[in-house]
């Protein structure tokens, strides 16, 4: 299989997508990818984060973990994009990042490249797809090849969402995080997304 690189790029609040984006890590890492993890950077004002402690904690937690840069885009062959939904769309941390990837656009620096997503909400059917869908919208523009889990695997049955690993928080998180069969969906969509970029990898080498 070719070397391929992955980059895993999220918003996490309160730790939800974090867990789910290192489950994609480690998912994309033992299918042979190497793989940089990256968290966009936090736009939301202090006083808003103050007002929830898991917020804040969870912003102090993850200080290590370096922010998104179009250099991770450009590096890679694949990216994973994981955000909480917003009103059934991606949060504004997550798009404001994709906002500034106007010059590797104009450039088709991003065209070809494998895209996939995964998303988290307080409700079930709380717009988990359509995050999920909307985010395609920008792979379409890229010139991306978008491969979603689908239903190849049996932890896709259990989990039930063909577009992108999902999971629900509950209101206030209330529900706890992900759970077994979400991080292992979350390990199985980053193994698909890597094999198939290592697939076109090696097509386009010979």
């Amino acid at each position: 299989m070719e070397a391929v690189n992955v980059s895993v790029i999220y918003y996490s609040a309160t730790g939800n997508l974090h867990a789910m984006a290192l489950a994609a890590a480690e998912g994309a890492e033992k299918a042979g990818a190497t793989v940089r993890l990256r968290r966009v950077r936090e736009l939301a004002p202090p006083e808003a984060i103050g007002s929830n402690p898991a917020w804040a904690r969870h912003l102090q937690d993850t200080a290590d973990v370096e922010e998104a840069a179009l250099c991770d885009l450009s590096w890679a062959d694949a990216v994973l994009f994981g955000t909480p939904t917003r009103f059934g769309n991606a949060a504004s941390q997550l798009k404001a990042f994709i906002d500034t990837t106007g010059p590797l656009w104009q450039t088709g620096s991003l065209a070809g490249k494998v895209f996939s997503a995964f998303t988290a909400t307080g409700t079930a059917h709380g717009g988990q797809e359509s995050t999920i869908l909307a985010l395609s919208n920008t792979f379409y523009h890229w010139g991306g090849i978008i491969v979603p889990p689908g239903y190849t695997d049996p932890i896709q049955f259990k989990t039930g969402n063909p577009y992108g690993t999902s999971h629900v928080t509950g209101p206030g998180g209330s529900f706890g995080g992900p759970t077994g069969d979400v991080l292992e969906a979350a390990r199985h969509q980053a193994r698909r997304v890597t094999e198939t970029a290592a697939a076109l990898k090696t097509g386009r080498a010979t």
